[in-house]
């Protein structure tokens, strides 16, 4: 099934015509969520600010695409001819391609500004060389901007929700979206935890085959106690640091966040997927969606090194399981800031704590059912 799932996303890639359509589809209330024709979306992941000087700097990143709904339809129908699909994981696989199958928009910039505001005060992102953001060829716009210390207080006192978060929308023209982010004082908890196998039930130690159908076929699964055990941390800043490709974003975020499973807000720092032709790295990429063997420790170094040095005063929780690389990360990262990591949770999913107990050493670890290669615990 890997390879047949390779096969569809190479369709859906690279073989369908880069026609544009929206959805008509309306969600005022779901941040990035609202279509309308004539309008590039703009999707916000949800990120912090630290202070340096007078200012906060927000490093932002941001997705701008279009929707093409009715090749979800044709790529579930295809995919179909492989594997024969129940009414239920047809519907979650439409759902999952979404992002997959969206139009990205290149050379875009975007202009946002804060809910009730009155000044109406425009910002954009400006690159490391202080020029203005414009999305690359994957849609993506990445870089930072700052708002002055008070008129983030002043912010915090327009909006009405007394959260921690303060959110924003697009304003530039043709496009449209929703964000969020937190302002985190330089000294307090924070916690940084990867996602799947640690709050959510992915299987990848079972294979690629078993890992691509939970991942595209099957409703998501709460790891076990883990939302209880991140409740205890109610004052703590959360920051989930994933390797899942940010294609995912929204149904994970929806799933992780929702009332039922009972995670915290926090900021998302997922892969990148890159899925334009012109891109040489994109059949990398694309290997990397299925292999689900291939956790890009790289993507997980830099993020987590870049939050502990944006909060060089904070304290630090770092949360992951054992199935891949997250301890030999974490006891990297705890060598680099022993002064940070207050502590390392660990999800014993392969069992580590008998046969390599050595490898967890001085870590805590929380005992999981053990995933064997090639048997998922769902058949």
């Amino acid at each position: 099934m890997t390879f047949r799932i390779y096969i569809c996303l190479t369709f859906i890639f690279y073989l369908i015509p880069w026609t544009h359509t929206m959805s008509p589809e309306v969600d005022h209330d779901e941040p990035g969520f609202f279509f309308q024709n004539d309008y590039y979306q703009v999707d916000f992941y949800p990120t912090y600010g630290y202070i340096e000087g007078e200012y906060w700097v927000v490093p932002v990143k941001y997705y701008v695409y279009e929707q093409r709904n009715y090749i979800e339809s044709i790529v579930t129908s295809i995919f179909s001819l492989f594997r024969s699909l129940s009414s239920e994981e047809s519907e979650i696989f439409r759902s999952r391609l979404q992002y997959f199958t969206a139009d990205s928009e290149s050379r875009e910039q975007v202009e946002f500004v804060f809910d009730h505001d009155p000044e109406e005060e425009k910002f954009q992102l400006q690159d490391t060389d202080g020029e203005t953001v414009r999305t690359n060829l994957n849609g993506i716009g990445r870089g930072n901007f700052q708002i002055p210390l008070k008129k983030a207080e002043d912010l915090y006192r327009y909006q009405p929700s007394e959260s921690e978060w303060l959110t924003l929308r697009v304003v530039s023209p043709d496009h449209f979206g929703k964000g969020k982010i937190r302002l985190i004082q330089p000294e307090g908890l924070s916690v940084i935890s990867d996602i799947d196998d640690t709050l959510k039930i992915s299987e990848l130690p079972a294979g690629s085959r078993i890992a691509a159908s939970n991942a595209f076929f099957k409703e998501y699964i709460a790891a076990p106690e883990m939302a209880e055990l991140f409740q205890q941390w109610d004052q703590a800043a959360i920051h989930y640091v994933s390797g899942t490709p940010r294609q995912f974003y929204r149904p994970l975020s929806e799933f992780l966040l929702s009332a039922q499973t009972g995670f915290p807000q926090g900021t998302f720092h997922l892969r990148n997927v890159r899925k334009n032709p012109l891109s040489l790295n994109t059949w990398r990429d694309l290997e990397d969606i299925i292999s689900a063997e291939n956790v890009t420790i790289n993507h997980k170094i830099e993020h987590i090194m870049q939050i502990m040095q944006d909060f060089p005063k904070r304290d630090f929780i770092l949360v992951g399981d054992s199935g891949q690389h997250d301890p030999d990360i974490f006891r990297e990262v705890r060598e680099m800031y022993p002064e940070q990591v207050r502590e390392i949770f660990i999800r014993d999913i392969i069992n580590d704590r008998k046969h390599n107990p050595e490898r967890l050493e001085g870590m805590t670890v929380i005992p999981a059912e053990t995933i064997v290669e090639g048997v998922s615990q769902f058949n």
